[in-house]
């Protein structure tokens, strides 16, 4: 397996007219290369990264989370405990001083870790059978979310007002009743979006809607998507804001993963509507979007069932940079460089102009 893969990538764009109505050629320059390399292979999952300047924070199975230290490329994984069980972290998120790692099922646990001295403490835990977490993100240095599946009929969203110390159900008077078989899925940690004081829920199975908080989780509003749905395992696995206009939700049908149109729709509204793009062209089945950094909300990449696929027009057409399927989630570091992670491996994407 050749542990780097250089896709030579073309991108250029004609706009319109300028002046006078005089017609003239722009090209955009974007990204000539992009360059893939492999950070680690180890028998593991990650489904969820956080950026902490160069140190790439995951959690994972196996009771495992800990880091990539790019500057000493070097891996380091610690383990979680809580009596002799044995979980699956999907969700987690980093503050200033701590990291946090939340497992996907019964019991739910919440773990607080801190960043220096690896001081390990159980903040939240839930017993009910039927709970499931999904995605677990930050405001600031004090407010945090998590969205689980439903219990008797409303999201489990809990959120905490003092740095991760303790954590409160969000009441049902405040948010929407669930429609019958919609629910929430543990892709890649992407189901909660935050663009400063604004937070975006995405959900998915018999219903894909968008749920909007202006005021961090204080009041909600509630939108429909075009995006597939009706099933169980259709629906919105994830979304991403460029700004707190811009949007981009993603999914699709898990098990028709080629199936490649009701999969993906952009906002301009900040998610109160929604058009679908690229129908019948581009990735089948996305576990996890993301925009590109200082591209004016034009730059995509998404990770799914048929590989890494790349937009440098807002989504309109998309170009494929990998064939690997074995991904599951991706953040950026900056506007040049991201790092995807899934099934045994973690990875690099150089983007060069």
């Amino acid at each position: 397996m050749l542990n780097k893969i250089t896709i030579i990538l073309f991108f250029s764009v004609l706009c319109g007219y300028l002046g006078n109505a005089q017609k003239s050629a722009k090209i955009d320059s974007f990204f000539q290369k992009i360059e893939i390399d492999t950070l680690f292979e180890d028998k593991i999952s990650i489904r969820s990264l956080t950026i902490d300047k160069d140190k790439i924070w995951f959690a994972a199975d196996q009771n495992r989370y800990g880091f990539y230290d790019v500057k000493k490329s070097e891996k380091v994984i610690y383990k979680l405990s809580k009596d002799s069980l044995k979980f699956e972290c999907r969700s987690s998120a980093i503050t200033p001083n701590h990291f946090f790692a939340l497992t996907i099922a019964s019991p739910a646990l919440l773990f607080r870790v801190d960043k220096k001295k690896l001081n390990t403490e159980l903040v939240y835990q839930n017993a009910n059978e039927n709970v499931f977490f999904d995605s677990l993100q930050f405001w600031n240095s004090k407010e945090g979310i998590a969205l689980g599946d439903p219990i008797d009929n409303y999201f489990s969203i809990i959120i905490t007002r003092d740095g991760g110390k303790t954590w409160q159900p969000l009441a049902n008077s405040v948010f929407y009743k669930n429609i019958e078989g919609e629910g929430a899925f543990a892709a890649s940690n992407t189901n909660i979006v935050i663009q400063g004081n604004h937070t975006w829920v995405v959900s998915g199975g018999k219903s894909a809607r968008i749920f909007h908080s202006a005021d961090k989780g204080k009041s909600w509003t509630v939108a429909e998507t075009p995006i597939i749905q009706g099933q169980q395992m259709t629906g919105i696995f994830s979304a991403a804001f460029y700004d707190q206009s811009i949007g981009c939700i993603a999914g699709g049908n898990y098990e028709l993963p080629n199936q490649n149109f009701g999969n993906k729709a952009i906002t301009k509204d900040g998610g109160k509507t929604w058009q679908l793009i690229a129908e019948n062209s581009g990735s089948g089945y996305i576990s996890c979007v993301q925009f590109v950094p200082n591209s004016k909300g034009n730059g995509l990449v998404t990770i799914g069932a048929t590989g890494i696929h790349y937009s440098s027009d807002g989504g309109a057409s998309w170009k494929l940079i990998s064939s690997d399927t074995s991904l599951y989630t991706l953040r950026f570091i900056d506007e040049f460089t991201a790092i995807a992670a899934g099934k045994n491996k973690m990875i690099r994407l150089s983007l060069k102009k």
